[in-house]
């Protein structure tokens, strides 16, 4: 990379979110200068005290005040920049009184970046979607593999989350196909699986909950899920090749590293924690008994159109177009285990 690329300026949306913070991290690492947008300008400092653990921050760091769900502050935010890595996306730690409390804010936020964007001159936003825009509401059997020929079919009842996922990302492309080919700016995106991988302050946002209840115990046993999974190193690595990559113009990227069902994750867990008193529960709950939870907590109705599914993704692309090489699953699982215990949350 050259001296005159990694001075250029970056904007990172939901710069305090889990992912945001190591995209922060990595742009930061490579030598660009990053202005973070935030919805609450007082988490500034402790952000600034969590990376100046790793990197030398100086004087490359900037934050700024902005919103999804309001226009002021966007352009400001992508003002002078050349790349704008949208991250940030309203995610649930239980389930919001109504779905659009997440598809409003998703997609009313993806286009508001995606316009400043296009009026400021930027070259290239690399946006945050999920796998789960890609995964639900199908009915293919454990033999079919995902790639990002696939959408999230928004006919099947679900949830909020993969439903504001799902939008935000169709409006996203949308808009760019509104622009035309004579338009300059260009739109890739990356579909994450369930994010692992160290936390860098104590505020671990929702993806962090499920290995910070297993090391609490606060599961009396595990429901059958399976996820792709992906550290969270990865996934802000992913972004960045993706924003230098020429021929990612124009793509999504399903960006997973294994495939692993829960009961995989509390045996790494119990491997490598439990002599130090973090031993997980390792039975397997009847789907009929989690269903049954939900009806009185309810952050548990958030997973339960995911009970008994491990749905199969092709990640070939990722590996190719953008030379991508995640981690293993227990390099992922060990290190948030890790940094949960060190910044105290379990």
């Amino acid at each position: 990379m050259s001296g005159e690329e990694n001075e250029k300026l970056v904007a990172v949306t939901g710069a305090s979110g889990f992912i945001g913070l190591h995209c922060v991290l990595a742009l930061l690492r490579d030598g660009y200068r990053v202005r973070g947008t935030l919805r609450d300008m007082a988490r500034e400092a402790s952000l600034r005290a969590a990376l100046e653990k790793h990197v030398a921050v100086g004087g490359r760091l900037e934050f700024c005040s902005a919103e999804l769900t309001r226009d002021e502050g966007w352009a400001e935010a992508v003002q002078d920049c050349a790349y704008v890595l949208h991250v940030a996306s309203p995610i649930p730690r239980a389930m919001p009184k109504h779905e659009d409390d997440l598809i409003i804010p998703a997609r009313d936020g993806a286009l508001r970046v995606l316009r400043a964007a296009g009026d400021a001159g930027v070259q290239r936003v690399v946006m945050t979607s999920s796998i789960a825009a890609i995964t639900n509401g199908h009915g293919h059997d454990a033999s079919y593999v995902y790639s990002e020929r696939d959408w999230t079919n928004l006919d099947f009842p679900l949830p909020p989350y993969p439903k504001s996922k799902t939008i935000a990302e169709r409006a996203a492309w949308d808009h760019m196909d509104s622009l035309g080919p004579e338009s300059a700016l260009e739109l890739l995106v990356i579909n994450p699986g369930m994010v692992y991988g160290p936390i860098l302050e104590h505020d671990y946002g929702t993806s962090g909950e499920i290995v910070r209840k297993l090391m609490r115990r606060d599961m009396p046993g595990l429901p059958k899920l399976g996820f792709g999974s992906v550290d969270v190193r990865d996934v802000a690595t992913a972004h960045i090749k993706a924003m230098l990559t020429p021929a990612a113009a124009g793509q999504r990227f399903c960006c997973i590293a294994e495939h692993a069902w829960l009961t995989d994750i509390a045996r790494i867990l119990n491997k490598n924690f439990a002599a130090r008193g973090y031993k997980v529960p390792n039975r397997t709950l009847p789907n009929f008994l989690v269903r049954l939870a939900a009806l009185i907590d309810k952050p548990v109705r958030l997973i339960l159109y995911e009970l008994g599914k491990l749905p199969q993704i092709d990640n070939s692309r990722i590996k190719t177009v953008l030379d991508w090489q995640p981690r293993g699953l227990e390099e992922m699982v060990v290190s948030m285990g890790e940094s949960m215990i060190e910044h105290k949350v379990v």
